[in-house]
C-alpha cells in the first residue's frame, strides 16, 4: 500500500510537471494589443496557480504555502513605451496581512523561461529538464523563503519584462514599482490589509531592480510610500563591472549584460550587431537560452571584448558611451527618498566596493536621505548574500513593524568582519537556517 501511494504521489507530480507551460509557450503571458489603454500598474489578467514552490532539489518535496496568485499588468519599458509584465504573489501559512515585501530575485537571464513567475512554481525544473548548471530555480530562493517565514506576503516581479531584458534598470524599476501597485490594488481581494506596510529587498541582479526602483519611485510612482529598501551586492556601474569580471570566473555575466541591454535599446542592438566579429557571433550568443548558471558557464574565462571587431576601444563609440553613462550608471536619475539598508562585501569580485562607496557617498550628500551602509570586510559577492542577509532581514522586520529608524536623516556606515550581532540576531539567523533547509528539501512556509 505504501509503495502504491508513493507511486501515485510521484505520478501526480509528473502530471503537474508535464502540465506546466513555460512563459514562451503560455498564452497567459500574451501582451494585449491595446496595452496603451492600461494605466501603469493596472491589472490585465490574473490567475491562481498551485500553492507549491520548487525547492532546490528538483525532484524533492515541494515547498507548500497558503496561496500563489499571479498577475499580468501594464508597466513601462526603458524607452517609455507601455508593455506588460508578470508578478507572483505568495502568501505563507499564518501570514500577517499587514505586511507586504516586494522581493526581487537575481534571475539574471536573457531567456523569459527563466522568469521567477515560472521557475518558482513546482514542476518547472522537471518540465524544462534543467539540471545543474542549467537549473532554473532562483539562487536566492532561501532568502525569499526566509521572508515568507516571517509571515510576510511576497510580491516578486518578472522585472526584466516578457522578453527578459537583463540589466535594463529603468524597465526593472518600473516593473518592480508597478508590481507593488497591482498587489496593493488586487491582493486585498485575497485578504491583504487595505493599507499594509510594504518594503523592497533585492540582492545582486535583484538589487539592480530595487535600487533603480528607489531612484525612480518619486517621479514614476509618487503615491507609493515604502517603509524602506534593503539592497545588497549592488552593481552601480555596469562599465566597471564588465571590466572587473572580464576573463574571469564570472565573465559570462558580461555577455548577459550586453545582450540584455541590446534587447532594451534598439540603437545599442544595432551597434552590437554591426560590431560583432561575424565568425564569433554564434559563440557570443551561446548561453542566451540558458538560465543564470548556464549563461555564466557559457562565457566563463572569456574575453568579451574579443568578440567585437575593434575590441575594447569600440566601446568608446557614442552609442555605448551614452548608454553606459546613463542607463548603466546608478545615481544618474535621482536620489532615493525611501530609507535604505545597503550591504556590500569588500572583496566583491563582480562589482568593486569602491563603486558602491561612491554611490552611497553621492546619495549622502543630499539633505533628505536615510541610509545604513554595511561594509563586510571578509566577504566576496556570494558570501555577502549569506552574511549580509540576516541583518537585512532584521532591518526589514523593524521597518514593517513600524519601528523608528536609527537615523531618520543622514547616513551611518558600519564596517564588520562578517556579521553584526544585534539583539534578536540569533532568532533571525535561526529563521534563515530553517528557511534554507525548507528551500532545499521542501516543506511548509
Amino acid at each position: 500500500m505504501f509503495l502504491r501511494n508513493l507511486w501515485l504521489v510521484g505520478a501526480s507530480w509528473g502530471l503537474l510537471a508535464a502540465a506546466l507551460t513555460p512563459p514562451s509557450q503560455d498564452s497567459w503571458y500574451d501582451q494585449p494589443a491595446n496595452i496603451s489603454a492600461y494605466q501603469p500598474g493596472q491589472l490585465i489578467r490574473a490567475r491562481q496557480v498551485a500553492n507549491q514552490l520548487e525547492p532546490y532539489v528538483a525532484l524533492g518535496m515541494p515547498i507548500e504555502v497558503e496561496v500563489v496568485h499571479q498577475y499580468l499588468y501594464r508597466t513601462t519599458d526603458s524607452l517609455g513605451k507601455p508593455v506588460a509584465a508578470a508578478a507572483t504573489l505568495i502568501v505563507p501559512h499564518n501570514s500577517d496581512p499587514s505586511k507586504l515585501l516586494a522581493y526581487e530575485t537575481f534571475y539574471d537571464a536573457n531567456n523569459p523561461d527563466c522568469s521567477p513567475s515560472y521557475t518558482l512554481r513546482h514542476g518547472s525544473s522537471t518540465a524544462s529538464h534543467s539540471l545543474l548548471p542549467q537549473m532554473t530555480q532562483p539562487l536566492d530562493l532561501a532568502f525569499l523563503a526566509a521572508a515568507l517565514n516571517q509571515g510576510w506576503w511576497i510580491i516578486t516581479a518578472d522585472y526584466e519584462g516578457l522578453d527578459a531584458q537583463f540589466a535594463a534598470g529603468i524597465l526593472a524599476a518600473h516593473a518592480t514599482l508597478d508590481s507593488v501597485r497591482v498587489a496593493l490594488a488586487e491582493a486585498p481581494k485575497l485578504g491583504l490589509a487595505p493599507s499594509p506596510r510594504y518594503a523592497l529587498w533585492g540582492y545582486s541582479g535583484g538589487a539592480l531592480a530595487v535600487e533603480w526602483a528607489a531612484e525612480l519611485q518619486p517621479s514614476y510612482a509618487p503615491e507609493l510610500r515604502f517603509e524602506g529598501a534593503a539592497i545588497g551586492g549592488l552593481l552601480p556601474n555596469l562599465t566597471s563591472a564588465i571590466d572587473t569580471i572580464n576573463m574571469g570566473p564570472f565573465s559570462g555575466a558580461a555577455f548577459v549584460i550586453l545582450i540584455g541591454l541590446a534587447k532594451a535599446y534598439p540603437d545599442f542592438d544595432a551597434w552590437v550587431s554591426q560590431n560583432l566579429v561575424e565568425a564569433s557571433r554564434d559563440q557570443f550568443y551561446r548561453g542566451v537560452d540558458s538560465c543564470v548558471l548556464g549563461e555564466f558557464t557559457a562565457g566563463v574565462l572569456s574575453d568579451v571584448f574579443r568578440f567585437f571587431s575593434r575590441g575594447r576601444p569600440a566601446f568608446l563609440d557614442s552609442i555605448p558611451t551614452e548608454l553606459f553613462g546613463s542607463a548603466g550608471q546608478m545615481g544618474t536619475v535621482a536620489t532615493p527618498k525611501m530609507p535604505m539598508y545597503v550591504y556590500k562585501g569588500a572583496l566583491d569580485e563582480i562589482s568593486p566596493i569602491a563603486d558602491t562607496d561612491a554611490l552611497v557617498e553621492s546619495y549622502c550628500a543630499a539633505e533628505e536621505v536615510s541610509i545604513e551602509y554595511h561594509r563586510i570586510l571578509l566577504a566576496e559577492h556570494m558570501s555577502t548574500a549569506v552574511f549580509g542577509s540576516t541583518s537585512a532581514l532584521q532591518w526589514l522586520a523593524d521597518r514593517l513593524d513600524g519601528k523608528p529608524l536609527v537615523n531618520p536623516r543622514g547616513c551611518v556606515t558600519t564596517t564588520v568582519a562578517l556579521v553584526e550581532l544585534k539583539k534578536d540576531s540569533l532568532m533571525f539567523a535561526a529563521s534563515e537556517v530553517w528557511s534554507t533547509l525548507t528551500s532545499v528539501l521542501g516543506g511548509s512556509l
